[in-house]
Formats: structure tokens, sequence, C-alpha cells
């Protein structure tokens, strides 16, 4: 490490290592603070809650401290996209500007690997549904001969959805162990003791709650000996938090098991024709539950499709199957490692299934959901508070939890009630750009409500003439996928710019497609409203359909609001309005990302204005100047200074 960097303000200074090392680089007054109060919280043990506006540099903000401290630490992060960024991208920069001489791993769960027993297993069979498998399964035995690492994510012809993955990796159900011929070559494993002997480890929120839930054997010895653990996008913690303090089963797993249990019967147990014809049973019940549930995909209270007869027997059916399966199994577990691993599996299956399709235990709230081809029960915590402050309290670290968004009415209170924190320091740095002169926002008037059956066209109506003012280059996020498709229909044949719409290709596919034509409109919903970094003209018009509150109908918010309400709580305005605000705020924080960028705002919703709560809303948009006038969009491309000499209201 550079000895003569005595302070944070060399590091960040403007003729400082940053400054040296990267182009275009300013030195902010807020990117500085944010690094002091982190070092403040490592140097005492304490706890750091902070939201960095976009532009900030905050993840150059807490690398620097933490480099700097030599302490261990892990660094948590969304998205796998996310974690792969700040491994590839950004610790490399701050590590070489420092001259630090720790050492850095990325470390994902044990499915981004590749699982040599499961590849050897599909060489051996041979067998592929699909002809684009076997080609994609020919691409993994080259590469397989290469890697080092065995991370998935380095074979980029493969797309990440594809239906090869799963059959050569592995997962903590199907994984064999110590048992496996495989064990000293396994790049898990491998990973794993990479990630025991750094000074950082980088990970992402799934993996970190996959160790605190006690989902995984194996990983937990790595955070006892951790010192400090950041958490980059924090406002994304409270809801993974409560996927993995829950339970779930899935079509996929059972149809796994059948699939595992049936080739390790042919290849193990020839004459068990008994576990085959049970593994195929169970196949066809999992599948008939599906279709017993309907054609489209949904998502509810389990108690409210319970009794339906129909749903109810063919569940029974499936219980019955798996039940047979495990029996079948147990009676020849002896002979092999594989059939007792998917004996165990089919055993711990049973007992789940039965468990989410009974009455749920208090503080619980029991769901379903199915997509196209597959289904879910799950058990999911109320609150996560208790569990996640039982850990914050047995350790003795320092937290940093950041993000863009975090604070509600410039507070963290929502946040820190969500996870169980009490005892904290805080800060909070708004973004350095010039969004007075950036950015214009669009308020149109004469919007229908927007439960209104019409309130979708309207949306397309309102577009058109931003559209076409933007010259394209555009973002209209919708809060469902519902509006997306009815708006996607609308607009198709009324545009002259290329139009993409989410679902059509992968989400990073999309985006490359979109920053390449450079005066596309793209459509989106959920993932394209955070983690999309899109910089320059290319993007130059953001359009929000409707404020982002979940909907009500969603069985796990809907249990929540009826839990405060007993509580003698208001869940509008102690839940609902606070995760809505955070979620606008992801959503506006597409469109400037630069300090050369600038853009037009088109926020839809007329709650903004008719409804007290608006004012919220409002006080959490970036100083914008506001319009209620689609000329001034015309007159803002035509020239954005030309502005300023109007009468605009401020936000």
């Amino acid at each position: 490490m550079n000895d003569h960097l005595s302070t944070l303000r060399d590091v960040f200074a403007d003729d400082g290592p940053i400054a040296r090392s990267l182009e275009r680089y300013t030195p902010r007054s807020a990117q500085l603070e944010m690094a002091r109060a982190v070092e403040l919280a490592m140097e005492t043990g304490d706890s750091l809650v902070c939201e960095a506006g976009t532009g900030t540099g905050k993840t150059f903000a807490y690398l620097a401290p933490v480099l700097r401290g030599g302490r261990r630490t892990l660094l948590s992060t969304g998205t796998k996209n996310l974690q792969d960024q700040l491994f590839h991208r950004d610790l490399p920069k701050v590590m070489e500007a420092l001259g630090t001489p720790l050492t850095a791993v990325l470390l994902k769960g044990r499915s981004n690997y590749l699982c040599l027993h499961r590849t050897a297993l599909c060489a051996t069979e041979g067998r592929f549904y699909r002809r684009e498998d076997a080609r994609h399964f020919q691409s993994v035995q080259s590469w397989s001969r290469q890697t080092h690492q065995g991370d998935i994510s380095e074979v980029e012809s493969i797309p990440e959805d594809s239906s090869l993955w799963p059959k050569v990796t592995s997962n903590s159900d199907n994984c064999l162990g110590q048992e496996c011929a495989y064990f000293q070559e396994c790049f898990v494993n491998k990973a794993r003791k990479r990630a025991l002997e750094a000074d950082l480890v980088v990970i992402n929120h799934h993996l970190l709650f996959a160790d605190l839930a006690l989902k995984e054997n194996g990983f937990g010895e790595l955070l006892p000996n951790v010192e400090v653990i950041v958490i980059d996008e924090a406002h994304q913690l409270p809801e993974t938090a409560a996927n993995y303090f829950g339970f779930s089963i899935t079509a996929r797993q059972l149809t796994e098991l059948a699939n595992d249990a049936k080739t390790k019967q042919l290849k193990e147990a020839l004459d068990a024709t008994a576990i085959g014809e049970a593994a195929d049973k169970l196949d066809k019940c999992a599948k008939d539950l599906r279709l017993a549930f309907g054609a489209d995909s949904r998502r509810g209270a389990w108690e409210k499709v319970r009794h339906q007869v129909k749903d109810e027997r063919e569940l029974d059916f499936l219980q019955l199957a798996l039940q047979e399966l495990t029996t079948h199994l147990e009676s020849h577990a002896a002979r092999s490692k594989g059939l007792e691993s998917c004996w165990r599996r089919s055993r711990e299956l049973a007992g789940l299934l039965d468990e989410l399709t009974d009455h749920p235990p208090d503080g619980y709230v029991q769901w379903y959901e199915t997509t196209r081809r597959g289904f879910s029960f799950n058990l999911t915590p109320l609150d996560v508070a208790e569990p996640f402050k039982a850990f914050l309290e047995t350790t003795e670290r320092s937290w940093i939890f950041t993000s863009a968004t975090l604070a509600v009415g410039g507070r963290f209170d929502h946040f820190a009630q969500r996870i169980g924190l009490e005892h904290y320091s805080s800060g909070r740095w708004e973004s350095p750009f010039d969004y007075e002169n950036q950015g214009l926002l669009y308020l149109p008037k004469g919007l229908p409500e927007p439960n209104s059956p019409g309130y979708t066209q309207a949306i397309v109506e309102i577009a058109l003439p931003v559209l076409t003012a933007s010259g394209g280059r555009a973002f209209v996020l919708f809060t469902s996928h519902r509006a997306l498709q009815e708006a996607y229909g609308l607009l198709q044949d009324r545009i002259p710019f290329p139009l993409l719409v989410q679902g059509s290709a992968s989400k990073g596919e999309l985006l490359q497609r979109f920053r390449d034509a450079g005066n596309a409109v793209l459509l989106g919903t959920n993932s394209f409203w955070e983690g999309v970094d899109v910089r320059g003209p290319a993007l130059s018009c953001v359009i929000i359909d409707k404020l982002p509150f979940a909907s009500p109908g969603d069985p796990v918010l809907e249990a929540r609001i009826r839990a405060l309400r007993e509580a003698g709580r208001n869940p509008f305005l102690e839940y609902q309005l606070p995760q809505a605000v955070i979620g606008l705020k992801q959503g506006v924080g597409r469109l400037i990302r630069d300090e050369e960028d600038s853009g037009v705002l088109v926020l839809c919703d007329p709650r903004l204005i008719t409804k007290s709560y608006g004012r919220t809303f409002r006080h959490s948009l970036p100083p914008m100047p506001v319009t209620h006038e689609v000329g001034a969009i015309d007159r803002f491309f035509a020239d954005p200074h030309h502005l300023r000499g109007e009468e605009l209201e401020a936000v």
C-alpha cells in the first residue's frame, strides 16, 4: 500500500491515485464524506446505513476504506451481474490505484459452477430433449477442458436460462459431497477454499442468506472470521431475507428428483424397476398438478385454492407418488451413494411438501405460484426483523448498508425496522448531477385514474408525442406485464423507432440492441427499473406509467397488511408507501447516469398531484424543473439551456 496516503482526502484528491487511474475523474465531497463514514464505522465496529445518490461514486467510497483498513471483508451486492461488475471492473481499479496487497475472490452459489459429476453423466447418457441442448453441451465439454474457475458465466454463447444448465450444475439437493468421485477437482470446493484464504470475498445477497438461513452446509465456515460486511444495493435485502428465511418447493425440484432417481436406478440398480416406475409416476403427477391450476400464470394465497376439488385431488396424487418413490428408494439406498442421495432428497421433499400445503405456523404466509410450465408452494415469514436482528446481535463486526435508494422522507426508519437494526449511524448524500439543468420532469394532466380500463391506452397517447420529441431513445417502464403487453400492441405500428420489449430476448441482449440502435424505445417492467446503466444520448427519456405500489392481490403483501392492521398499525403509511417511494426512486434513477447526460422524465400517474401522499413521492425526486405542457419537451430537446428562462415549477 502507498504509505504516503495518510488520509482518505489524499486518496480522493484531484491529484490522488484514484484521479490518476481513472479518466474524467472529478473529486466529489459527498464521495469523500461517505468514505470517511465507512472508515469510522469500521474502526468503531458500528453499523452504518447510508444513501448515496446516482453519481456519488459509492462503490469507490466503500472500497477505498475497506482496502486501506485491511480487515477481512465480505462485499455483497444484489445480483450476479452486479457481483461480476464489482469484482471484474470496480475492485481491480481501486486495488491497483491504492497498490493494495490484499487478495480478493469472487464466490457464487453452487449452481453457478460446472459440476463435473453431472457433466460426466450427461456425456454417458447422451439424451437431450432439445437439439440446441445437445449443441450447447458440446460447447460446455470444450470449455470444461480449459476453465480454471468453472464459472458458467464464462460461456457467453449459452443463454443464462438454457435448459442445459441444470443438467450440468448441482444444487444442495443433488450434490454428492465427499462421496463424489470428482470431489478433489470440484469447482465449488476450490472456490470456497480460495474464499476461506482471501482477505476480500465478493458475494451476492442470495449467497449471504443461503448461509445465514443455514440452507447450504459447508459455506458457514466463511462468515465467522469476517470483520466487516458491506451490503451494496441494500434496499433489496429485506425481500431476499424473506425468501431465505422461508421455505419453498418447486415443480422443478420434483421433476429433477424423478429424473435423477431413474438415471441412478438404470445405472446402479437395474433390477429395481419399481424405482423407475415410481419416478415416472412422480414426474407425471407433477405435470398433472400444474395443469390442474389452469393455463394462466397465477400467484395467490394457498388457502384460496386449497379446497378446490381438482387441485386438491391432484395434490393428493403427487404426495402419494412422492411417498411411493421414497419407500422404493429406501429399500435400495445402501446399494450406492447416488441412490442414497435420491432417497434423502425424496424424504426431505415429502416432509416439506406436507408442511407447505398444511396449516402454516404463526408469522408465516402460505402461498403458491404457477409459471408457464411449473409451480411452487411457498412459506414466507411476514417479518424478517427478528431472525436478522438475532444474527446481528450475536456477531461483533461492522455492517455497512448502502444503496442509492434507502431513505424515505430523508429518514432510514423504514429500512432499519424491516431488518431489525436498532443502533446505527447514518449518512445521506444527494447526487452531484445538475438535475436543474440536465433534466425536465413532465407531469401530464387529464389522465384517468390508474385503475380505469382505458388507462394504458391513455399512457400510450401521452407517450407518442414525447417519443417523437425525444427521437425514440426512451425506456417506457410499467408496473405490470399486462400493461406492458397492451402498450406493445398499441405502439408497434405507430412509432418509426426500433421497439424492444422485455421477454423477447435476454436482458443483456435487449440492452445491447438498445445502445447500438441509438434511437430505440424499450418497454420494460420489474428488472428494468433498477440495475440498468445506459449512459449517453441513447437513453434520453424515461416514461413511467404508474407509481409502483405492489399489487394488493399479492399474497405476501396481503398477509403483511392484515398483520399490521391487527397490530393497530397503518400498513399504507408504514409499509406500502415507503416501498413504493423506494421503487420510484429506482426507476427515476435510470435517466441521468453521467455528468454529461440530459433527459426528460415523464411520470404519468395523476395521484402525484391529486393525492396527499403524492407530496411524499415528489419530495423523493431529484430537483428537476417541472412542466405540464408537452411543448416544453420539444423545446428541451431543441436546447435544454433555453428552458432556463421559462417559468417552470420546482419539484
